[in-house]
Protein backbone atom coordinates (compact mmCIF):
# COMPACT_ATOMS: atom_id res chain seq x y z
CA UNK A 1 0.00 0.00 0.00
CA UNK A 2 1.35 3.44 -0.93
CA UNK A 3 1.59 5.74 2.07
CA UNK A 4 -0.16 9.13 1.96
CA UNK A 5 3.20 10.93 2.08
CA UNK A 6 4.42 9.04 -0.98
CA UNK A 7 1.10 9.63 -2.76
CA UNK A 8 1.48 13.38 -2.44
CA UNK A 9 4.99 13.08 -3.80
CA UNK A 10 3.60 11.41 -6.92
CA UNK A 11 1.19 14.30 -7.61
CA UNK A 12 2.75 17.24 -9.50
CA UNK A 13 3.26 20.22 -7.22
CA UNK A 14 1.65 22.58 -9.72
CA UNK A 15 -1.56 20.53 -9.58
CA UNK A 16 -1.67 20.70 -5.78
CA UNK A 17 -1.20 24.46 -5.81
CA UNK A 18 -4.00 24.84 -8.34
CA UNK A 19 -6.36 22.67 -6.28
CA UNK A 20 -5.63 24.62 -3.10
CA UNK A 21 -6.13 27.94 -4.81
CA UNK A 22 -9.50 26.82 -6.13
CA UNK A 23 -10.59 25.58 -2.70
CA UNK A 24 -9.75 28.80 -0.90
CA UNK A 25 -10.60 31.11 -3.76
CA UNK A 26 -14.19 29.92 -3.91
CA UNK A 27 -14.65 30.85 -0.26
CA UNK A 28 -13.66 34.49 -0.82
CA UNK A 29 -15.70 37.32 -2.27
CA UNK A 30 -13.72 37.07 -5.48
CA UNK A 31 -14.36 33.35 -5.97
CA UNK A 32 -17.10 31.46 -7.76
CA UNK A 33 -20.60 32.29 -6.54
CA UNK A 34 -23.69 30.10 -6.68
CA UNK A 35 -26.09 32.38 -8.53
CA UNK A 36 -29.87 31.91 -8.57
CA UNK A 37 -30.67 29.68 -11.50
CA UNK A 38 -34.44 29.77 -11.01
CA UNK A 39 -35.24 33.28 -12.22
CA UNK A 40 -38.80 33.30 -13.56
CA UNK A 41 -39.99 36.28 -15.53
CA UNK A 42 -42.76 38.45 -14.14
CA UNK A 43 -45.30 37.08 -16.62
CA UNK A 44 -44.58 33.51 -15.50
CA UNK A 45 -45.69 34.21 -11.95
CA UNK A 46 -49.10 32.53 -11.59
CA UNK A 47 -51.31 34.83 -9.56
CA UNK A 48 -52.80 33.32 -6.43
CA UNK A 49 -56.06 34.73 -5.10
CA UNK A 50 -55.72 36.40 -1.72
CA UNK A 51 -57.93 37.67 1.09
CA UNK A 52 -59.57 40.93 0.08
CA UNK A 53 -59.41 40.29 -3.66
CA UNK A 54 -62.65 40.78 -5.59
CA UNK A 55 -63.45 37.93 -7.95
CA UNK A 56 -66.14 37.39 -10.54
CA UNK A 57 -67.55 33.88 -11.01
CA UNK A 58 -69.52 33.25 -14.19
CA UNK A 59 -71.51 30.05 -14.66
CA UNK A 60 -72.55 29.89 -18.31
CA UNK A 61 -76.31 29.74 -18.77
CA UNK A 62 -76.95 30.22 -15.02
CA UNK A 63 -77.02 33.93 -14.26
CA UNK A 64 -78.49 33.28 -10.83
CA UNK A 65 -75.29 31.46 -9.85
CA UNK A 66 -72.91 34.06 -11.27
CA UNK A 67 -71.64 36.66 -8.82
CA UNK A 68 -68.89 39.15 -8.00
CA UNK A 69 -67.71 39.11 -4.38
CA UNK A 70 -64.66 39.88 -2.21
CA UNK A 71 -62.73 37.04 -0.65
CA UNK A 72 -63.54 36.94 3.05
CA UNK A 73 -60.89 37.01 5.84
CA UNK A 74 -61.26 33.22 6.12
CA UNK A 75 -60.23 32.91 2.48
CA UNK A 76 -63.65 31.74 1.28
CA UNK A 77 -66.55 32.92 -0.86
CA UNK A 78 -70.17 31.78 -0.73
CA UNK A 79 -72.22 30.57 -3.71
CA UNK A 80 -75.77 29.37 -4.18
CA UNK A 81 -76.20 25.57 -4.15
CA UNK A 82 -72.65 24.77 -3.01
CA UNK A 83 -72.14 27.15 -0.06
CA UNK A 84 -68.64 28.14 1.06
CA UNK A 85 -65.73 27.58 -1.32
CA UNK A 86 -62.08 28.16 -0.47
CA UNK A 87 -60.71 30.76 -2.87
CA UNK A 88 -57.48 31.98 -1.26
CA UNK A 89 -54.19 30.45 -2.46
CA UNK A 90 -55.83 29.17 -5.65
CA UNK A 91 -55.28 30.52 -9.13
CA UNK A 92 -58.36 31.65 -11.05
CA UNK A 93 -58.20 28.45 -13.12
CA UNK A 94 -57.92 26.23 -10.02
CA UNK A 95 -60.88 27.92 -8.35
CA UNK A 96 -62.99 27.60 -11.50
CA UNK A 97 -62.22 23.88 -11.63
CA UNK A 98 -63.10 23.43 -7.94
CA UNK A 99 -66.43 25.24 -8.36
CA UNK A 100 -67.19 23.19 -11.48
CA UNK A 101 -66.62 19.93 -9.60
CA UNK A 102 -68.89 21.04 -6.75
CA UNK A 103 -71.65 22.12 -9.16
CA UNK A 104 -71.61 18.73 -10.93
CA UNK A 105 -73.95 17.47 -8.20
CA UNK A 106 -76.60 19.94 -9.33
CA UNK A 107 -75.85 20.92 -12.94
CA UNK A 108 -74.91 18.81 -15.91
CA UNK A 109 -71.54 19.83 -17.38
CA UNK A 110 -71.29 23.32 -15.81
CA UNK A 111 -69.02 25.84 -17.58
CA UNK A 112 -67.30 28.05 -15.00
CA UNK A 113 -64.90 30.94 -15.40
CA UNK A 114 -63.25 33.01 -12.66
CA UNK A 115 -61.73 36.46 -13.11
CA UNK A 116 -59.91 38.47 -10.44
CA UNK A 117 -61.40 41.93 -10.97
CA UNK A 118 -59.60 43.66 -8.09
CA UNK A 119 -56.34 41.97 -6.95
CA UNK A 120 -55.97 44.05 -3.80
CA UNK A 121 -53.80 41.44 -2.06
CA UNK A 122 -51.22 41.50 -4.87
CA UNK A 123 -49.38 44.45 -3.34
CA UNK A 124 -48.04 42.25 -0.54
CA UNK A 125 -47.54 39.17 -2.74
CA UNK A 126 -45.40 41.18 -5.16
CA UNK A 127 -43.29 43.10 -2.62
CA UNK A 128 -39.54 42.81 -2.13
CA UNK A 129 -37.78 43.74 1.10
CA UNK A 130 -34.38 44.81 2.43
CA UNK A 131 -33.70 44.52 6.16
CA UNK A 132 -30.85 44.75 8.63
CA UNK A 133 -27.97 47.23 8.67
CA UNK A 134 -29.22 49.66 6.03
CA UNK A 135 -30.12 53.33 6.49
CA UNK A 136 -33.85 52.82 5.91
CA UNK A 137 -35.16 49.23 5.75
CA UNK A 138 -37.69 48.98 2.94
CA UNK A 139 -40.68 46.97 1.78
CA UNK A 140 -41.46 48.10 -1.76
CA UNK A 141 -43.61 46.91 -4.67
CA UNK A 142 -41.73 44.75 -7.15
CA UNK A 143 -40.90 46.25 -10.52
CA UNK A 144 -39.58 44.18 -13.38
CA UNK A 145 -35.83 44.62 -13.86
CA UNK A 146 -35.03 45.55 -10.24
CA UNK A 147 -31.68 44.35 -8.90
CA UNK A 148 -30.08 44.00 -5.47
CA UNK A 149 -28.28 47.31 -6.02
CA UNK A 150 -31.52 49.11 -6.88
CA UNK A 151 -33.14 47.88 -3.67
CA UNK A 152 -30.16 48.73 -1.45
CA UNK A 153 -29.87 52.24 -2.90
CA UNK A 154 -33.60 52.79 -2.25
CA UNK A 155 -32.83 51.90 1.38
CA UNK A 156 -30.07 54.55 1.55
CA UNK A 157 -27.21 52.03 1.38
CA UNK A 158 -25.51 50.12 4.21
CA UNK A 159 -25.18 51.99 7.51
CA UNK A 160 -21.98 52.42 9.56
CA UNK A 161 -22.56 49.16 11.43
CA UNK A 162 -22.99 46.96 8.36
CA UNK A 163 -21.02 43.99 7.09
CA UNK A 164 -21.88 44.53 3.42
CA UNK A 165 -19.99 41.53 2.06
CA UNK A 166 -21.94 39.21 4.37
CA UNK A 167 -25.30 40.19 2.91
CA UNK A 168 -27.72 37.47 1.77
CA UNK A 169 -30.59 37.03 -0.67
CA UNK A 170 -33.48 34.85 0.53
CA UNK A 171 -35.72 33.47 -2.23
CA UNK A 172 -38.69 31.11 -2.09
CA UNK A 173 -38.32 28.37 -4.68
CA UNK A 174 -39.86 24.92 -5.07
CA UNK A 175 -41.45 25.03 -1.63
CA UNK A 176 -38.30 26.03 0.22
CA UNK A 177 -36.20 29.11 0.94
CA UNK A 178 -32.86 29.28 -0.85
CA UNK A 179 -30.04 31.56 0.33
CA UNK A 180 -27.48 33.24 -1.94
CA UNK A 181 -24.43 35.33 -0.93
CA UNK A 182 -24.32 39.01 -1.84
CA UNK A 183 -20.93 40.73 -1.82
CA UNK A 184 -22.44 44.17 -1.43
CA UNK A 185 -19.18 45.96 -0.67
CA UNK A 186 -17.69 44.58 -3.87
CA UNK A 187 -20.72 45.85 -5.79
CA UNK A 188 -20.68 49.34 -4.28
CA UNK A 189 -16.94 50.00 -4.09
CA UNK A 190 -15.43 47.94 -6.90
CA UNK A 191 -18.26 47.64 -9.39
CA UNK A 192 -18.10 43.83 -9.28
CA UNK A 193 -21.64 42.91 -10.29
CA UNK A 194 -21.46 39.12 -10.04
CA UNK A 195 -23.87 39.08 -7.08
CA UNK A 196 -26.03 42.00 -8.20
CA UNK A 197 -28.85 39.55 -8.82
CA UNK A 198 -32.07 40.33 -10.64
CA UNK A 199 -34.91 40.26 -8.12
CA UNK A 200 -38.27 38.51 -8.23
CA UNK A 201 -41.42 39.05 -6.12
CA UNK A 202 -41.10 38.09 -2.41
CA UNK A 203 -37.27 38.29 -2.42
CA UNK A 204 -35.67 39.45 0.85
CA UNK A 205 -32.19 41.01 1.07
CA UNK A 206 -30.57 41.16 4.52
CA UNK A 207 -27.45 43.07 5.53
CA UNK A 208 -26.01 41.91 8.88
CA UNK A 209 -24.34 44.10 11.50
CA UNK A 210 -20.77 43.56 12.62
CA UNK A 211 -20.08 42.29 16.13
CA UNK A 212 -18.45 44.67 18.60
Amino acid sequence: MIKIEKLFCLVPQSFLLLALSLMYGCASSGGAVMSPADLPTYSEQEYKIGVGDTIRVDVWGNDNLSLEVPVRPDGKISMSLIGDVLAADNSAEELAENIKNLLLKYIKNPQVTVIVTNPSSSDFQQRIRVTGAVTNPQSVPYRKGMTVLDLVLMAGGPNEFALPNNAKLYRKSEGQVKVYPIYLDDILRDGELQTNYMLVPSDIVTVPERSF
